[in-house]
C-alpha cells in the first residue's frame, strides 16, 4: 500500500511539472530560486482507542489516558519558481514530539512518545489576488523518520522501549503570501502531514505556521518591447546657392511613438519597474540624446480584468513610474513629460479574441497585448523638433 501511494504522488508531481513547463514562454521572466523558513504549532491525532485496546489485550483496564498532542514545529525549505503560477519545493521539517500517559488496573501504567522529522517534496500552485497578496496550495510527498520511546511501570512491561521507523506518505496544505519587496515575502499556511509511528499507528499531523521567503532573482531579462520605435526624419533644408555647396547635417531620427509591453516592465498587477524594463527605457532615452521635442506623453493601459477603479489606479501608477524613471534616472526634463492612466480604454485584442471573465492563466496570457505603456513624442507644428 505504501508503494502504491508513493507512486501515485510522484505521478501527480510529474504531471504538474509538465503542465508548468507548457505555460507560455513569457512567464519565464518570473522564474528563479528561493529559500525560506517557517515555524509554528503542530497538532497530532493520537489513536487512544488503539492504546487502550493494546493494554486490554495484555490484561490491563485503562482508567485514564492523557495526551500530549501539541508541540512547537519548524521547517526549512527551498524551491524553484517556474512561473508566477507554479513552483516545485523541497525541504526539511521537524514536527515535534507527541506522547501519552495511560493509567491502568491492576495499578500500573504506560507512557509513550514519538519524535517526527523528515523531508518533503511539494508541487505549489499560486493565484495572485492583488499587487501584494496571493493564495497558494500545495500537494506533495513526505518521508518521515519516527523515533518512539515507551516506558512501563508497575506490572506493565515494555519489550522494545526505543523502536524507530521510516515511512512515506502524502501531505497537502493551503496558505496566503504577502510580498514585502521584490525579493522578500511572508507566508502563513496550514498543512497536513500523513505519518506513521514505529509501532504501526498511522495518523495526521496538522501544522499552522508563519514563515519568510527570500527570492534570488527574477529570471532571465525580458526581450525588448515587441513594438519598435517608429521614426521619421525631417527633410534637410536645401543649401543656398554657392560656388561650392556646403552639406547641411540631417537631424538624428527622433522616435515618435513606441509601445512597451507592461509584462516586460512590471510584475503582474504591480507598478515597480523591473531591471529588464529599465533596460528598455534606457534604449528609448538614448534615442532622444541630442534631439529637441515639445512634449512626451506616457499612457498606461491595463487589460479588462479587475474593477474599473483598480485598473485606472494601476495604469496611472505605471505611467507615473515610467515618467519618474525617465526624469530621475535618465535626466529628461520633468516639465516636458506627462503621465496618464487609461485603464482598459483602448484594448489591442479584438472582441471575442479572448473569451471568458474568470481570471485564469490562459485568459491572462491572451490579454497580454492589452497591458502596455504607450510613449508619444510630439514635435513642433513645422514638423521639426522644438528648438531646431
Amino acid at each position: 500500500m505504501k508503494s502504491s501511494r508513493a507512486s501515485r504522488t510522484l505521478c501527480a508531481l510529474t504531471l504538474a511539472i509538465s503542465a508548468a513547463m507548457a505555460v507560455d514562454a513569457t512567464a519565464a521572466e518570473d522564474s528563479g530560486w528561493y529559500v525560506g523558513a517557517g515555524a509554528g504549532q503542530s497538532r497530532a491525532r493520537i489513536d487512544d482507542a488503539r492504546i487502550v485496546g493494546g493494554l486490554l489485550e495484555s490484561g490491563f483496564d485503562t482508567t485514564a489516558i492523557k495526551d500530549d498532542n501539541r508541540h512547537f514545529a519548524y521547517k526549512l525549505f527551498g524551491g524553484y519558481q517556474f512561473n508566477r503560477y507554479f513552483a516545485l519545493e523541497g525541504g526539511y521539517f521537524d514536527l515535534g514530539r507527541f506522547g501519552f500517559t495511560a493509567d491502568t488496573v491492576p495499578a500500573a501504567g504506560l507512557t509513550g512518545n514519538t519524535k517526527l522529522t523528515g523531508a518533503n517534496l511539494d508541487a505549489v500552485g499560486t493565484l495572485p489576488l492583488s499587487e501584494k497578496f496571493a493564495v497558494f496550495a500545495r500537494v506533495g510527498y513526505d518521508y518521515t523518520y519516527a523515533k518512539d520511546a515507551f516506558a512501563g511501570y508497575g506490572e506493565v512491561v515494555v519489550s522494545d522501549p526505543h523502536p524507530s521507523t521510516h515511512s512515506s506518505n502524502y501531505k497537502f496544505g493551503v496558505g496566503l503570501r504577502y510580498e514585502l519587496t521584490d525579493h522578500v515575502s511572508l507566508r502563513t499556511e496550514v498543512e497536513r502531514y500523513r505519518v506513521e509511528d514505529a509501532v504501526g499507528n498511522r495518523g495526521d499531523i496538522d501544522l499552522l505556521s508563519a514563515g519568510i521567503v527570500y527570492r534570488f532573482g527574477r529570471g532571465a531579462p525580458a526581450p525588448l518591447p515587441r513594438a519598435t520605435a517608429i521614426s521619421e526624419t525631417a527633410p534637410a533644408p536645401a543649401p543656398a546657392p554657392r560656388p561650392e555647396p556646403v552639406p547641411v547635417p540631417v537631424p538624428a531620427p527622433l522616435p515618435r511613438h513606441i509601445t512597451l509591453s507592461a509584462d516586460s516592465l512590471f510584475d503582474f498587477a504591480q507598478a515597480t519597474i523591473r531591471p529588464a524594463g529599465r533596460h528598455s527605457l534606457d534604449e528609448f532615452a538614448a534615442q532622444l540624446d541630442g534631439s529637441r521635442y515639445a512634449v512626451i506623453t506616457i499612457r498606461g493601459y491595463t487589460d479588462r480584468l479587475g474593477t474599473a477603479a483598480y485598473n485606472e489606479k494601476l495604469s496611472m501608477r505605471r505611467a507615473q513610474a515610467v515618467k519618474s524613471y525617465l526624469v530621475e534616472s535618465r535626466g529628461l526634463p520633468a516639465d516636458k513629460l506627462s503621465a496618464r492612466g487609461e485603464a482598459g480604454s483602448a484594448p489591442v485584442t479584438q472582441p471575442g479574441e479572448c473569451p471568458g471573465e474568470r481570471q485564469t492563466a490562459a485568459l491572462i496570457a491572451c490579454l497580454q497585448p492589452d497591458r502596455r505603456v504607450d510613449v508619444e513624442v510630439s514635435e513642433t507644428q513645422e514638423g521639426r523638433p522644438a528648438g531646431e
